[in-house]
C-alpha cells in the first residue's frame, strides 16, 4: 500500500476543507455541535493554516487516493528552545482505518517534527484515546508520559522525537 503525504498548498485547501466537513460529522458524536443554517460545520481555523507560522497542513493519499489529514500546530517552546508541537487535528477516511495507514501518518509527522509533542483526545473519545496511545507506546518504545491540564478534559500523551 502505497502511502502519500504532502503539505496542502494553497490551491488544494478546498479538499482539506471538505475533508473537514467529514472529520466534523465523525466528530459531533463527541462534541455534540450542529451544523450551521447552511448545512455545514465550518473550521473556524482553517485560513490560519496558510497566513500563521506555526501551523502545518497535510494530506495523505493512499494508492492515489485522498485518504485522510493532518493539521500539526507549533505550540510553544521548551526550556531547552525545542519546539512542541501538538497534533490539532487528525482524520483518517473509514476505509483506511485499521490498516495501519494513520500509525504511518504519524510516524512520519514524528519524524518531520523534530522536538517534543503534547497530543491531546477528548475524555469522550475514546476510539482516539486507544489510537494514540498505541501509536505513540510504538513509535517511542514506551517512552511517553500521560498527564491531565486542568484547562483539558482528557488525557495528553507527552513524549520527544527520536
Amino acid at each position: 500500500m502505497k502511502i502519500e503525504l504532502q503539505k496542502v498548498s494553497i490551491e488544494e485547501k478546498h479538499i482539506l476543507r471538505h475533508l473537514l466537513e467529514l472529520y466534523q460529522y465523525d466528530f459531533s458524536e463527541f462534541d455534540l455541535e450542529d451544523v450551521n443554517e447552511s448545512g455545514l460545520y465550518g473550521y473556524t481555523y482553517l485560513d490560519h493554516y496558510w497566513t500563521e507560522e506555526g501551523r502545518y497542513p497535510f494530506l495523505f493519499r493512499v494508492g492515489g487516493k485522498v485518504a485522510g489529514f493532518a493539521l500539526i500546530r507549533q505550540v510553544g517552546m521548551t526550556d531547552s528552545n525545542d519546539a512542541i508541537y501538538s497534533v490539532a487535528e487528525f482524520f483518517v477516511m473509514k476505509k483506511y482505518r485499521r490498516t495501519g495507514v494513520g500509525r504511518d501518518v504519524a510516524f512520519r509527522l514524528f519524524d518531520m517534527f523534530k522536538g517534543s509533542w503534547k497530543i491531546a483526545e477528548m475524555e469522550e473519545n475514546k476510539p482516539a484515546q486507544e489510537f494514540w496511545r498505541k501509536t505513540i507506546k510504538e513509535y517511542t518504545k514506551a517512552n511517553f508520559k500521560e498527564i491531565q491540564e486542568a484547562d483539558w478534559d482528557g488525557p495528553i500523551q507527552i513524549f520527544r522525537t527520536r
